[in-house]
């Protein structure tokens, strides 16, 4: 089998690097970086999707996916539409029906954020704002009760954004697992990462 960590926005592939190493007994994750994968196409997310559901049907073993924030909606939306092909799914601080209000607050604040900041993640301001602008009408309401495999659903207790979705997401999909991680925000993977990977542990040993 083969274990996927798919990193946020405003994140890379290294964002992961700290939860790995408290995480002895786990066969070594594959981290792709999201955007690396669109090779240079229109930064949509449709086209970001197209890549990475590319990048896991390119795998023959069964996928287990772990994804934060953009990285668990794409892992969402794998499992919904490849059901046969995800072994668990773990989602961390992610949404499964976008918060438009919330998104249009924070293309504002990109636009206010200098344009150093973007480059760290490899893109221009524009990209991102192209991006999330492209996401506002996700919506996987419909199809949560088709998630068929073992699912952990995780938040930071202080992911006020993210936290009522993470439990209607729990509440949603068949057989879902809950977990709130205590003095955590949304990035959990860079904030606590030893308590990250002791959740993810105890929720792979029991499959």
């Amino acid at each position: 089998m083969q274990y996927i960590f798919i990193h946020g926005l405003g994140q890379n592939f290294s964002s992961w690097d700290k939860t790995i190493s408290f995480m002895a007994n786990l066969t070594l994750p594959v981290c792709p970086d999201l955007f690396a994968l669109l090779n240079n196409k229109e930064v949509t997310y449709a086209n970001l999707y197209h890549a990475f559901s590319e990048y896991c049907n390119n795998i023959s073993e069964p996928l287990n996916l772990c994804g934060l924030s953009l990285g668990g909606i794409l892992a969402l939306n794998y499992a919904i539409e490849y059901p046969s092909r995800v072994q668990s799914l773990v989602l961390i601080g992610a949404q499964y029906k976008m918060p438009k209000t919330l998104f249009k607050l924070q293309n504002i604040i990109f636009r206010l954020m200098p344009e150093s900041t973007f480059k760290k993640m490899g893109f221009q301001k524009k990209n991102i704002i192209q991006l999330t602008n492209s996401m506002i009408d996700l919506d996987f309401s419909k199809n949560l009760k088709s998630v068929s495999c073992n699912t952990l659903i995780i938040c930071g207790e202080k992911d006020r954004a993210n936290k009522k979705a993470a439990k209607s997401l729990a509440e949603n999909i068949p057989g879902a697992k809950f977990q709130l991680l205590v003095n955590a925000s949304h990035e959990v993977n860079k904030e606590t990462p030893k308590k990250l990977a002791a959740e993810l542990e105890r929720f792979y040993q029991k499959q």
